[in-house]
């Protein structure tokens, strides 16, 4: 597995690259916009070129990179204007990711609303998320970035905890050329998938297989939990410092089947990069010698 993290791209996007490389990262993740507002001006000429161009010089040393869509985008909402403001936010990070020739557009499926008190069943909320997902595909038809649905914690209303909803989801996409799993594994844990032994480990990714097909697997999020499996929660924690603890990031690490795909950590920052360096640190630490 290509091991990173998610990076700042304050003062300019190419510079996540730099940082990565500060830090030994063999893969990366950003945010391309402004993911805490609507708004989110165009790229400039020279962003993209610096952008493209140090890429091409990392080319090598530094790939794939993920980008991670906003979090306000709820493609399951029944609110006409943020429905439109999903899918317009969607419709510009896709339209970035392409202009960057970024590989990769990380989202969560949504959350389930409710109408007059009244929820509706995950069924329609995963059917109106597919019919939006194929509109922003038809939409955007010459971008090859593949959009990776992430596993969730199914924390409140959350879609996107159990395999089944990727599975139903994936079964109405289109164009399946350009849709994907990114698997969480502190979101996974939470949902109440237990991989902390071999055993387990093997039996969660036959399930995974059966329902979804590994072929859809694309990317991994690398992050241990405070929280018990099955609890719901959504809290990040430091490999090794949770309740997945340090023994099963090796079995991901380490799995042939999953050797060039992108490990992203989403552990908590401090002020500088020791936390992460720490990380990175324990990941490596668990590699296999040859």
């Amino acid at each position: 597995m290509r091991i990173g993290a998610h990076m700042s791209v304050s003062g300019g996007k190419y510079k996540a690259f730099g940082r990565a490389r500060e830090l030994r990262c063999e893969t990366f993740q950003v945010f391309v916009r402004n993911v805490r507002g609507w708004s989110s001006g165009p790229l400039k000429q020279k962003e993209v070129e610096d952008f493209i161009n140090t890429k091409e010089a990392f080319k090598d040393e530094i790939w794939p990179v993920i980008s991670h869509n906003s979090y306000l985008v709820n493609l399951a909402t029944l609110d006409k204007e943020k429905l439109e403001k999903s899918y317009n936010a969607m419709i510009d990070e896709l339209t970035k990711v392409d202009q960057l020739n970024i590989e990769y557009e990380n989202m969560h499926l949504g959350v389930i609303p409710i109408i007059n008190k009244k929820e509706i069943t995950k069924e329609e909320a995963l059917s109106q998320i597919a019919d939006q997902l194929n509109r922003l595909m038809d939409a955007t038809k010459s971008s090859k970035a593949i959009i990776l649905l992430e596993t969730t914690a199914g924390q409140g209303k959350g879609l996107g905890n159990k395999f089944h909803h990727l599975k139903t989801l994936i079964g109405r996409i289109q164009n399946k050329n350009r849709i994907g799993i990114c698997f969480d594994t502190a979101h996974s844990f939470a949902a109440g998938y237990d991989f902390t032994t071999k055993k387990k480990f093997e039996d969660m990714w036959n399930e995974f297989d059966d329902l979804i097909g590994l072929k859809y697997l694309f990317a991994f999020h690398l992050n241990d939990t405070d929280k018990d499996c099955g609890s719901r929660v959504d809290r990040h924690t430091h490999i090794g410092q949770g309740k997945i603890g340090k023994e099963p990031f090796g079995f991901f690490i380490n799995d042939e089947r999953f050797q060039n795909m992108p490990g992203i950590l989403e552990t908590p920052k401090g002020n500088d990069n020791k936390l992460d360096i720490m990380n990175l640190k324990t990941l490596k630490s668990l590699r296999k010698k040859n």
